[in-house]
């Protein structure tokens, strides 16, 4: 940066420009540098200002091709040298930087104002969505935390929310899916079993159910609920509802328990939420048992055995006691697919578990199958399961 083009001037720039309620172009920022400059800029240094203030006041800034590189999953900022990437095999630390710790915290000011959202003193972290980025994508989920909440400095993470088109062929060519479960797949979806999908962060859940979701008849309809865009199975009709969170002004939120509500009343074959991570669990189960057969969802559980305490968790936000959770469970739901992200970065289908009712009125997720090769006792229930359901249709 030239003597003449100083982090002062920069900053009036900057503060000029954000009176602004357009999108800054490169004549409206040319024209800021002018104005605060005084005339006294060189081509060079204008040319300079302007490359630097374009980074900033652009897109994601220096993070923009971080976001539009098609492996990358997350990027996170923990301190203005300290950028991180995801690519599948964990975290990689890259050669992006910035100026300081104010440059951090004003693009994720900007990100959130994107968002719809405030980040300031007195809101000091944000969550929220930004537009697609680069191409093939639904978006960016954004979250920060100021410091000093944060205590090392302006935190910021972000998750580039790709479309999970792949089928359930791709994913046995990969080695996801071994070939035994692969026909189990096909079947619980043709027999039209309520299924979870299961798994830790970034485990693949939302891939799986994708493809699932791929081999569902065409005939049938499809109403998917998510807190943030992400399905996007193969299938001719699908409907696509996505949650909102309030504005700056604290209205306007859509949750998705009341879009699950909705979905009702739009005619589904079958009635799916993307990530069940509240109340609205007392919803789809109850869905679940009124005629809406093979409905699905995913939610955070590091096994099958964990579903029934994780649920009871869940349900409890939305009133309902822990004996009629598992009644509405034992009823609702057949199958527990769990997925699994290995130290080697692949992901991986592990199990494939039943829910089995016990005489308290209690219900434990029993393995039928898993990739170990075993042998296991409730497979038998499985088979018979798809077959009595499979006669039915």
């Amino acid at each position: 940066m030239s003597a003449v083009v100083t982090g002062e001037l920069l900053d009036r720039v900057r503060d000029r420009l954000a009176g602004s309620i357009d999108d800054p172009t490169p004549n409206m920022v040319a024209a800021a540098i002018r104005i605060e400059a005084g005339g006294v800029l060189s081509d060079s240094d204008l040319l300079g200002a302007l490359r630097v203030l374009q980074t900033e006041l652009t897109g994601a800034g220096p993070l923009e091709p971080l976001l539009s590189d098609p492996s990358v999953a997350d990027v996170l900022v923990t301190a203005p040298d300290e950028v991180w990437v995801d690519r599948g095999v964990g975290l990689e630390r890259t050669g992006i930087r910035f100026a300081d710790e104010s440059s951090v915290r004003r693009l994720c000011q900007r990100l959130a104002l994107s968002a719809g959202r405030r980040l300031d003193d007195a809101q000091p972290w944000v969550d929220g969505q930004l537009p697609g980025v680069g191409d093939g994508t639904f978006g960016v989920r954004l979250h920060a935390v100021l410091a000093p909440v944060s205590r090392g400095g302006t935190c910021l993470s972000l998750r580039v929310l790709r479309p999970t088109t792949q089928g359930l062929d791709a994913l046995a060519r990969r080695g996801a899916i071994e070939p035994e479960a692969l026909d189990l797949l096909r079947r619980i979806i043709d027999a039209r079993l309520a299924f979870l999908v299961v798994g830790g962060t970034g485990a693949g859940k939302t891939t799986l159910l994708a493809a699932l979701l791929g081999e569902v008849r065409p005939t049938e309809r499809i109403v998917c609920v998510e807190d943030a865009a992400e399905l996007a199975p193969s299938h001719p009709h699908v409907v696509r509802m996505v949650a909102r969170a309030p504005n700056v002004e604290g209205v306007g939120e859509v949750t998705v328990r009341q879009l699950v509500r909705q979905a009702l009343r739009m005619r589904p074959d079958r009635l799916v939420v993307g990530e069940v991570r509240g109340a609205e669990v007392v919803d789809l189960l109850t869905a679940l048992n009124t005629g809406h057969d093979g409905g699905a969802g995913t939610i955070h559980a590091n096994s099958p055995a964990e579903v029934p305490a994780r649920l009871e968790a869940l349900a409890a936000l939305g009133g309902m006691s822990r004996e009629a959770l598992h009644s509405q469970l034992g009823a609702a739901v057949q199958v527990v697919l769990h997925v699994h992200r290995g130290t080697d970065g692949q992901r991986r289908l592990r199990e494939i578990a039943v829910v089995v009712p016990d005489e308290s009125g209690r219900v434990r997720v029993a393995p039928a199958w898993t990739s170990s090769g075993v042998t296991h006792s409730e497979r038998k229930r499985l088979d018979e399961l798809l077959d009595r359901r499979t006669e039915n249709i």
